[in-house]
């Protein structure tokens, strides 16, 4: 048995803004110079993609990307200096916040295996 956290940062009114499918866009975008590229690789649409960076940044009240229109394929992004400490700081936290469930997660599964035991001893019945 394993556990799975999923970690969200949530407005207001509780509308999503922030996961994992936001980190990895944005780690595309780092490594592509490119939303569209960046949505590509991740198998999204340019639309989705630019939808999630617009949540964002409207959830974190500053922009993350610095856009570059022109040239001959007038497309180009990189990361503010915000969004790279801001990734950083996320990553941290994420590591932190899933790390600090596996001391509870291995009580829960240790009383779990003792209340299943006493389970088939009763023939079912606790």
């Amino acid at each position: 048995m394993e556990l799975k956290a999923k970690l969200y940062l949530v407005d207001e009114e509780g509308n999503k803004f922030m996961g994992i499918g936001v980190l990895w866009l944005l780690e595309q975008v780092e490594q592509q110079n490119s939303l569209r590229k960046a949505a590509s690789a991740l198998g999204i649409s340019y639309s989705k993609a630019f939808a999630m960076v617009q949540h964002l940044e409207k959830g974190l009240g500053v922009p993350v990307l610095n856009r570059r229109k022109g040239g001959a394929n007038r497309e180009g992004a990189t990361l503010t200096e915000f969004a790279v400490q801001f990734l950083a700081l996320y990553r941290q936290f994420n590591k932190q916040a899933k790390g600090s469930l596996s001391s509870p997660f291995s009580l829960f599964k240790k009383e779990l295996g003792l209340l299943l035991e006493e389970y088939d001893e009763h023939g079912g019945e606790v």
